[in-house]
């Protein structure tokens, strides 16, 4: 399972201090869920990951070929649902380098098309 915090009284600011703790679980009383409360760098990497499916995705809405385009929006979607379980934090730093260089491929290519 994921390392955790000591058992003492929770505060989210200080999770990034735990550079070890990737996720806290804590129990909440009332219903017995567990609630995981997510540290300041594993939610700005989040962020960042989904912007660039964004980002992606909205230049992959601007290829002409409606064939080029499913492909592509497919290929998007795979190539993020394989590497979601990704925690290494410098496998997921070279994989948004990686996906913003193929980004920036396709931009020259649409525009080369363009013109």
């Amino acid at each position: 399972m994921y390392p955790t915090l000591p058992d003492e009284e929770f505060n989210p600011l200080s999770a990034a201090a735990h550079p070890i703790a990737v996720m806290k679980h804590v129990a909440d009383e009332e219903d017995d869920r567990t609630i995981c409360v997510a540290t300041t760098s594993g939610f700005l990497r989040r962020q960042q990951v989904l912007q660039l499916y964004r980002r992606i995705l909205r230049a992959v809405h601007e290829v002409p070929n409606e064939n080029d385009r499913h492909y592509l929006k497919q290929w998007t979607r795979e190539e993020f649902k394989r590497n979601k379980d990704a925690t290494e934090e410098d496998t997921i730093k070279m994989m948004i380098t990686y996906g913003n260089i193929q980004l920036q491929e396709l931009k020259k290519t649409l525009q080369l098309a363009k013109s």
